[in-house]
């Protein structure tokens, strides 16, 4: 009988060996019965002999128990998303430029963009230690045992794995898995996912790794996060030294010379799509050598090093049937076209937006109209045309109502849009709080659009600082219907578990300050860059409501429209009602940032343009930013004349080099340190 732990070893790397061939190789060399025979086998020898247990062993995969929920985590390097492109002209374009600012026509590499969940993979040693959906791109959900049980994914590295590597890649789930998931729902009478994308993250979000693996998910990876021990000049040859370590990176990547080499592959890769076994609804081209990328850097949210060529959009014709205005949190009416249910752009689209009154008649979209709708991977689904030939006589003219919908109040236009200036409207403070708990503003965890709306129609939340004073058991009690297995309608309870979390959550909201209140309410003109320089000049929620429209207007970044609008909107009664609200719930009104006087005024870091680059080992990059904020600082992200001092990290590039050539003054971790106030 061979020993229990040779053999354990022999079939862990049998295993993986299978899971390189069959999705890093394309060379499989076992079917998937033998597969399913070894990992059996292994299962039962770990279970006779406990202390052979390994977290890496493939035995993993078969689905852990349940999780309770999913920790909010922040990304060592952040998630940034790709500009896109729609016309080769367009690309030619974006290459021309990046080829004038390097000075010479740089190499390419071209990646099919794939319509799945993007994920940041890390290994530790060699060994998988997280997994991250992107989120906001500066924090996502820790998915890591929902990411384990998923066969492409390695949990040990092959070869000489460096000490850290991170690297980002997208989850998906193959035609043909998504077919027989749908297959399997119709069957129990549930929801069937309207595309595979969706059925993708709704799988990664569900509680039970067992349901994971039976979904037959899929992963490739398409860049990197944060490394350590992994070094080389071009992203091509990094591609090469991930699939040697067992990660599967995409057999369609190919890497261009040049301008007309990339075009090509663009055109050639359009013809060979739609004989793919996943959805793919472009490509996505990057700058190969990696000192070219530090040299042309990223804005705030793109890095200017790549492009995402997006192929045309799919059209389908279908009938409009209605036309709904929905009223926003501003008071804008926007049309909503209700249609004949049509698939198109790998959803089934029953609705689309016809943007303003004068883009219908620009168009002359009628109700009863045969109209042409166009979508394309994430955009909204709009009409583009009408079928005039096919226009019935009983088409009706769409004409924009002269009472909000929601309130009757009278309506106004400005132009090609209409308001419903009733501050009190319902439709308007439903969708203001729904804006003011997600993540970027008051950040409460687990209220959701539906969530709010329950809370809303219960009467439990009739302004904002209802929120903060929730009744746990009425919270757990809120009730919503659904349909079971077997068709019948079932009502559900939130449950005291779920209403527990919201209520701590929002307890912990009431110390974001007044920089995260500020750009929580919606104020016109007013989003987060500028709810910071405000804080930074008023020490509280009472300075800034006794300030003049002359203060404002003396603000950086503030113009005279932006003041004169903030000051009109913070004399109003129902904005000061807001603030004296939640000042009574006990929400905090103070400035965590504000720069005059007290021990923000004698920090290292009050006034100065602070700019954070490389790999940072003490800090979160995010959380670190909030705290030089609190004492002072203004955290940008490029170097400038006007930039007063640099962090550097491991691996700085261009910007460390900028600022030494501009005689900036350069602090790495250690001297941060130093100057940091203890905590």
């Amino acid at each position: 009988m061979p020993n229990p732990v040779t053999r354990a070893a022999e079939l862990r790397d049998l295993l993986e060996r299978a899971n390189v061939a069959y999705y890093v190789d394309a060379a499989p060399f076992m079917p998937d019965s033998e597969y399913d025979a070894l990992l059996a086998e292994l299962s039962a020898l770990e279970a006779a002999h406990p202390d052979l247990a390994d977290p890496s062993s493939p035995t993993v995969r078969v689905g852990g128990k349940p999780v309770e929920g999913f920790e909010s985590v922040a990304h060592r390097v952040p998630m940034q998303s790709v500009d896109n492109t729609y016309s080769i002209e367009d690309f030619r374009a974006w290459y021309r430029r990046c080829a004038e600012s390097l000075g010479e026509a740089p190499a390419v590499v071209a990646d099919p963009k794939i319509d799945g969940v993007a994920i940041s993979i890390r290994w530790e040693r060699g060994t998988l230690v997280q997994a991250v959906t992107r989120g906001d791109g500066e924090r996502g959900d820790d998915v890591t045992s929902n990411i384990r049980p998923i066969r492409s994914v390695p949990l040990k590295l092959r070869g000489d794995a460096p000490e850290v590597l991170e690297v980002r890649g997208e989850i998906f789930m193959p035609n043909a898995s998504f077919e027989a998931v749908n297959a399997r729902r119709a069957e129990l009478r549930e929801p069937l996912f309207a595309n595979a994308r969706n059925a993708t993250a709704g799988t990664l979000k569900t509680l039970d790794p067992a349901v994971v693996r039976a979904r037959g998910l899929r992963f490739l990876m398409h860049g990197l996060g944060e490394t350590k021990g992994l070094r080389d000049g071009t992203y091509w040859n990094l591609l090469q030294a991930c699939r040697k370590l067992g990660i599967p990176v995409s057999p369609r990547s190919v890497r261009c010379e040049k301008e007309d080499t990339a075009v090509q592959a663009i055109e050639a890769f359009a013809a060979d799509r739609p004989s793919l076994d996943f959805a793919v609804d472009g490509m996505v081209v990057k700058i190969d050598r990696l000192d070219f990328r530090e040299r042309l850097g990223s804005t705030s949210k793109a890095p200017r090093w790549a492009v995402a060529f997006k192929y045309p959009a799919e059209r389908k014709p279908t009938r409009l049937v209605k036309v709904e205005w929905q009223v926003g949190k501003g008071g804008t009416l926007t049309p909503r076209a209700t249609m004949e249910p049509v698939f198109v752009g790998g959803t089934t689209v029953r609705h689309a937006t016809l943007h303003n009154i004068e883009e219908i008649r620009r168009k002359d979209i009628r109700v009863g109209d045969t109209v042409v709708i166009e979508k394309a991977g994430e955009i909204i689904p709009q009409v583009v045309e009408v079928m005039l030939a096919e226009r019935p006589r009983s088409a009706k003219p769409i004409e924009p109502p002269s009472q909000c919908p929601d309130c009757g109040e009278a309506t106004e236009s400005e132009g090609p849009k209409v308001f419903c200036r009733n501050a009190a409207c319902p439709a308007q403070f439903r969708e203001r709080v729904k804006w003011f708990v997600g993540r970027d503003q008051m950040d409460i965890e687990g209220l959701g659009e539906k969530i709010v709306d329950q809370l809303i129609d219960a009467g439990l939340v009739k302004r904002y600082s209802d929120l903060f004073t929730l009744d746990e058991a009425k919270l757990a009690a809120l009730a919503s219907e659904t349909v079971n297995r077997k068709g019948d309608t079932v009502v559900r309870r939130l449950g005291e578990k779920t209403a527990a979390s919201i209520v701590a959550s929002a307890e912990a909201a009431k110390k974001r300050g007044l920089v995260r209140v500020l750009a929580s309410l919606g104020l016109r003109l007013i989003g987060a860059s500028a709810a910071k320089t405000l804080a930074r000049a008023f020490p509280n929620a009472e300075s800034l409501l006794a300030a003049k429209a002359e203060q404002f207007e003396a603000l950086e970044d503030f113009g005279e429209i932006t003041a004169q609008s903030l000051a009109h909107d913070l004399a109003r009664a129902d904005v000061r009602r807001i603030f004296a609200d939640l000042a009574r719930a006990g929400v905090d009104l103070a400035s965590p940032i504000f720069q005059q006087g007290g021990a923000v005024a004698d920090s290292p870091f009050a006034g100065k343009t602070v700019v954070l680059t490389g790999t940072l080992e003490h800090f979160d990059r995010s959380a670190l930013t909030e705290r030089l904020e609190a004492l002072g600082a203004k955290v940008t992200g490029s170097v400038s004349k006007r930039t007063h001092l640099v962090i550097a990290g491991a691996e700085a590039g261009s910007k460390l080099d900028k600022a030494r050539e501009l005689g900036i003054e350069v602090w790495d971790e250690a001297a941060l340190l130093r100057h940091l106030p203890k905590a």
